[in-house]
């Protein structure tokens, strides 16, 4: 069997996304700054060698050195070529008033072989390195200025050579100046050493609050997905604990809801199993009676089985026809619109008119618009007729009636029998229950918990309540319709009222 990969948490994911765009982003604001400092040292640093470049210029009598570099130091104006005998003398006194700072070296050589370096202890002596020296001789034979960088036992170093030379004396001189280059970029390497650590230790707080951040956010999903785990058909009673006010600890309240109507249905879907099983083991324990009784020599016996078996038969099928009526009013499939009371209620009485065994009045007939299904409401209605009809003595009057107020529609069916006692009348709106304990009269025990499926899904409810003299009065509430709001009165609608009643 193939391994299943175990899936990366979300946890994870969202924090290594959060790294990575963090770590990308301190990479490319460090490299750009990184780059920009050093390009201006590296700057500074040329800036400083082409000066040298402008100090001999007037004594190199080279054109091409005369346009490289800018400065002035006012130490080498006093040293004339023209005051020194030979190339030598002029080499020493340059090298000794041009004083190299400290990280700068200087060297002069005469026939390219190192003659004079300066006395001061500020700088570093770069007559010794013979990989610069040989450089320098072989770049500038052909007696012009150069620059570069060389990497030579001492470090990176960017130099200017430049050649000199006297009229009159064949020896040819050159004035090497040198910088070291790494000593020059060390506080941009410390810089961006110290930014470096700096971008660890940010990512690793970033890491250590996303860590616990993510955790904390996504804590009701992986309770969610543990709830879901121990969740079965038959334990539906865990629910999750809302932690916060954010959207995802909202969704703990959401699922919550969610798995209380899933309970609730569950619920009722066990219970009417329950009680489909108990009213199916009536009818089949009498049929089965019947027939282990019956003899099948004696004619009327086995007519008398077949005549109850029929009938338990009618009763089931109308039990099944019951129980579809339920399932369809508690579907919430409403075709919600406006109804005339007055008219349901005439058609009710129409109706209901023609049920035997009773005198039918319809006591209360008043006006009004309700919002509901016209047909669920009417066979709400009626099936509270029947049911009076049925628990009633026969003769006895029925009267229906309506009546709309503030606190909304009110349908009712009003008998003259025994009533229902006070015990019992919550009850009664349940599967397969009556208000007796035996089953007096037919039925599937399911009429009134339909009326109670279809007004609560009209937003209503049902009561029962006492008949004056006797008998119960049954009472369909529903919610008062929305009020149509008055159209906005405008200001130029009232100045033109006032103008025309003037």
């Amino acid at each position: 069997m193939a391994h299943t990969p175990r899936p990366i948490p979300a946890r994870v994911r969202i924090l290594a996304a959060i790294l990575a765009v963090a770590c990308v982003g301190l990479a490319i604001v460090g490299s750009v700054t990184f780059l920009v400092q050093r390009e201006q040292a590296i700057q500074a640093v040329n800036d400083r060698l082409a000066a040298q470049v402008q100090r001999l210029q007037d004594f190199a009598g080279d054109p091409e050195v005369q346009e490289a570099g800018e400065g002035a130091n006012e130490a080498i104006e006093e040293v004339d070529i023209n005051d020194f005998a030979s190339i030598d003398e002029y080499l020493q006194a340059v090298v000794a008033r041009l004083v190299p700072a400290r990280g700068e070296g200087s060297v002069a050589l005469l026939d390219g072989t190192p003659r004079w370096v300066p006395q001061t202890l500020s700088g570093f002596d770069i007559s010794h390195n013979d990989d610069l020296m040989e450089r320098v001789v072989a770049e500038t034979d052909d007696g012009t200025a150069k620059s570069g960088t060389a990497v030579t036992d001492q470090g990176t170093l960017r130099y200017i050579a430049i050649p000199v030379s006297m009229p009159g004396d064949p020896r040819q001189g050159l004035y090497v100046r040198a910088i070291d280059l790494g000593a020059e970029l060390q506080p941009v390497t410390l810089a961006m050493t110290t930014y470096v650590v700096a971008a660890v230790a940010v990512l690793g707080a970033i890491g250590v609050v996303g860590w616990f951040v993510t955790g904390r956010l996504l804590s009701p999903i992986r309770h969610l997905r543990e709830t879901a785990d121990a969740i079965s058909i038959d334990d539906l009673s865990r629910r999750l604990s809302p932690h916060g006010n954010d959207d995802i600890a909202d969704l703990s309240r959401t699922v919550n809801s969610m798995l209380d109507r899933l309970e609730g249905s569950v619920d009722v879907q066990r219970q009417l199993l329950d009680d489909v099983r108990h009213e199916l083991k009536t009818p089949i324990t009498i049929v089965r009676g019947h027939l282990e009784l019956m003899d099948p020599r004696d004619a009327s016996d086995v007519a008398s089985a077949r005549d109850i078996g029929i009938a338990e038969l009618d009763r089931l099928a109308r039990l099944v026809e019951d129980i579809d009526l339920l399932a369809a009013a508690e579907a919430d499939s409403y075709a919600m619109a406006e109804v005339d009371v007055a008219s349901l209620t005439a058609r009710v009485g129409e109706l209901v008119a023609v049920i035997p065994g009773h005198v039918w009045t319809v006591e209360s007939h008043v006006g009004g618009i309700t919002t509901g299904d016209t047909d669920r409401l009417l066979q709400a209605w009626l099936q509270l007729a029947d049911n009076a009809a049925k628990y009633t003595p026969a003769g006895s009057p029925i009267e229906i009636g309506s009546a709309v107020d503030a606190e909304g529609t009110h349908l009712w069916v009003r008998d003259h029998g025994p009533g229902i006692p006070p015990a019992a009348r919550v009850r009664i709106f349940r599967r397969f229950d009556r208000a007796h304990g035996k089953r007096t009269v037919g039925g599937s025990g399911l009429g009134l918990a339909i009326v109670d499926a279809i007004t609560k899904g009209h937003g209503g409810h049902c009561a029962v309540t006492d008949t004056p003299g006797g008998g119960a009065t049954f009472t369909i509430h529903l919610p008062p319709a929305e009020v149509e709001l008055p159209a906005p009165v405008r200001a130029g609608d009232v100045v033109l009222q006032r103008e025309a009643s003037g």
